[in-house]
Order: structure tokens, then C-alpha cells, then sequence
């Protein structure tokens, strides 16, 4: 019992009480550019690209990592020192931005923020599946939100995947996760994203003010995103069928009309999308059937940034701002994460940076 207390926690209702008070968007917005000013240069790539693991390693402990590398240094190397010093970091910043921010924007960010918990639940779930190593399944996992380190670890800890859905009973999560049977993992992920969504939505509600309705427009931005890529790759596996595709997307998106785009096969399918707004950002690395799905989704994952901040320039004492900066750090840490896997794996530096996004 007290575990599941301990998950429940206070934040929820601290939240909704922050719904309708006070929020210091000047002093919030300031505080988080100070944090964005503090990212890694795209110079700092091409350097970290020449160098090996170890030297990437100090080069990290001299930035803003150095408090995490610097913790788990006794207990962890290489890759995998730098998997859980990222992770940590991580889940430090987002607590960090809860604590900052007050009022609606406390109440917005936090439900932006509960992507994390969506996150450690298809972890979790993915890895007692395939018999991961406990320490294997924590190296991903993101402690924030109602979702402490703790916590985690002791999800983590047990044997199975059944003892992990028992133990979120008293969650919004479980009526879905009781679903599981361990052939569905694709499906109950999929609900999962939807569900996020919705519930996000549900935060933002009926959007009045400028700010809000640029927020609205920003997630809706990212929804596409998400459509858009799993359309690329249903389209590739040669799924065509309405039925087979709708269940998969996410509602809510800006200018994509799935419903529209389903039954088209591939080649009808890239002639519509010259029609949109998207078709810029990824006309470059359309190539037939022979397209990369992971130079695509890179492409798309820039537009994304790069949209981001200018809807953080369009509305700078707002929400937006603090998405901007969200979005950018995970984006770094997800660079960090290839360089360092990529250089453990003994992969090619071309093929490395072909998976980076650097802004």
C-alpha cells in the first residue's frame, strides 16, 4: 500500500489546485531560458563525433552533466554510465521546471510532462516481456511526474509483467494495461499515446487566450508529427486498408487528415502530402519506395524544433517557451544517447551524425 500512496503521491491535486492560481510567467519564462542557454552548442557535435567514450564522457562532466557523471561514476561506465547520467539529468530538469513554475503553467506543464510516465510504462512492460536484466530496463526509465526513482526501481524489480499492471491498479493506466496478455504490446502502446493525448487535451480544454490556443496548436503540430511518421512506415509494410490504419492514429492533429490519406498506396499517398505544409521539411529524403524512415523521421523531428521556437518568438512570456525548452533538452539527450551507443556498437561516424537532429 504504501507503495502505490508513494505513486499517487500529491502532485496530482497540487496540480489541479496550481489550475486556477497565480502563474509568474515572466519569472517562469526567464528562468527557463537561462536553462536553454545552457545546451550544447551544435559545434560541440562534430568534436564529440572524433572523440571515444571516455573522452566524451569528460567532456559531458564538464558541462551541465558533471553533478550526474559524477554521482554514478562509482557505479557505472561507460555506455552505460552515460545512459543513467542522461536519464538522471533528465528527470532532475523536468522536476526543476515543476518547481519553478506555478499557477496554469505549472498545471499545463505538468500534463505535458506526463508523457514520462506513458514512457516508463512501455518500458517496463517491454522489457519483463523480453527478460531484460533489471538494470538493463532502469538505464531507460525517467523518473518523473508521480513516477519516482524509486518507485521505478521497484517496478523494475519484479519478476514479471502481471506484478507490474497489479501494482498500477489504482492508476488511470490500469483498466488498459489489464488488457495486456503479452501478444498485444503494439496495441497497448498505441492506447497508450492516444490516451496521453487525450488527457492532454483534456488539460488545455476549450483554448481562449492567445496562449492557449497557440499551445493547443502546438501539440496538434505534434501530433501530426506523430501521424505522419507512422503513416510513412504503414505505408511502406504496404498497409492500405482504413481499417487496418485508423485505429493506429492519434486525434487531434493540425493539418493531417488520416481518414483522407489511408487508402491511398504509397505513390498517391507522397502526391497528397506535396499538398501540406510538411512537404518541405521532408520533400528532400523522399526517394519512391526507397525512402529512409530514419532520415524522414529526422526531418520531421527538426521541423518540430525548429517550429517550436518560433512559436516560443510568436508568444515569449507564455507556455510555449517552456515546451521549446522541454523538447530541445530531450533532444540533446537523445544525441548524447546515439553518440555514445553508436561508439559502444563500433559504428561509422557518418552513420552516427545521420542519426542526429543538431539545431
Amino acid at each position: 500500500m504504501r507503495l502505490l500512496e508513494r505513486f499517487r503521491g500529491k502532485k496530482p491535486s497540487q496540480s489541479e489546485k496550481n489550475k486556477k492560481g497565480n502563474t509568474n510567467y515572466a519569472y517562469s519564462v526567464t528562468r527557463v531560458r537561462a536553462m536553454k542557454s545552457k545546451l550544447l552548442p551544435k559545434e560541440s557535435y562534430p568534436r564529440l563525433l572524433n572523440m571515444g567514450i571516455d573522452e566524451i564522457t569528460r567532456f559531458i562532466q564538464e558541462s551541465e552533466y558533471k553533478n550526474d557523471v559524477d554521482e554514478l561514476a562509482m557505479k557505472y561506465s561507460g555506455g552505460d554510465l552515460a545512459e543513467h547520467a542522461l536519464n538522471r539529468n533528465l528527470a532532475l530538469t523536468y522536476d526543476k521546471l515543476e518547481r519553478i513554475t506555478t499557477g496554469e503553467l505549472n498545471y499545463l506543464t505538468t500534463a505535458y510532462l506526463k508523457r514520462y510516465e506513458i514512457w516508463n510504462v512501455k518500458t517496463l512492460l517491454r522489457g519483463k516481456l523480453y527478460n531484460a536484466p533489471i538494470e538493463d530496463i532502469l538505464e531507460f526509465l525517467i523518473a518523473s511526474g508521480q513516477f519516482t526513482y524509486t518507485f521505478l526501481s521497484e517496478l523494475a524489480a519484479k519478476p514479471t509483467y502481471q506484478e507490474i499492471i497489479d501494482a498500477l491498479r489504482r492508476t488511470e493506466y490500469y483498466s488498459l494495461l489489464q488488457t495486456f496478455d503479452g501478444t498485444n504490446l503494439a496495441y497497448i502502446e498505441n492506447e497508450l499515446d492516444k490516451m496521453y493525448y487525450a488527457s492532454l487535451f483534456e488539460a488545455i480544454g476549450i483554448p481562449k487566450s492567445k496562449d492557449r490556443k497557440l499551445f493547443a496548436r502546438f501539440i496538434r503540430l505534434e501530433v501530426d508529427v506523430k501521424n505522419l511518421s507512422n503513416l510513412f512506415r504503414l505505408k511502406k509494410a504496404g498497409v492500405e486498408q482504413s481499417d487496418e490504419i485508423m485505429p493506429l492514429m492519434i486525434e487531434g492533429g493540425l493539418e493531417l487528415r488520416p481518414e483522407k490519406l489511408a487508402h491511398f498506396p504509397y505513390g498517391e499517398f507522397v502526391n497528397e502530402l506535396q499538398k501540406t505544409h510538411y512537404w518541405d521539411a521532408i520533400s528532400s529524403v523522399i526517394d519512391s519506395d526507397m525512402t529512409s524512415l530514419t532520415s524522414l523521421e529526422s526531418r520531421l523531428t527538426r521541423y518540430y524544433l525548429e517550429s517550436a521556437t518560433t512559436f516560443a518568438h510568436a508568444s515569449p512570456i507564455s507556455i510555449i517557451p517552456v515546451m521549446d525548452y522541454i523538447i530541445h533538452k530531450h533532444n540533446e539527450v537523445t544525441n548524447l544517447r546515439i553518440i555514445f551507443r553508436g561508439k559502444e556498437s563500433g559504428l561509422s561516424d557518418n552513420l552516427i551524425k545521420d542519426q542526429l537532429v543538431v539545431i
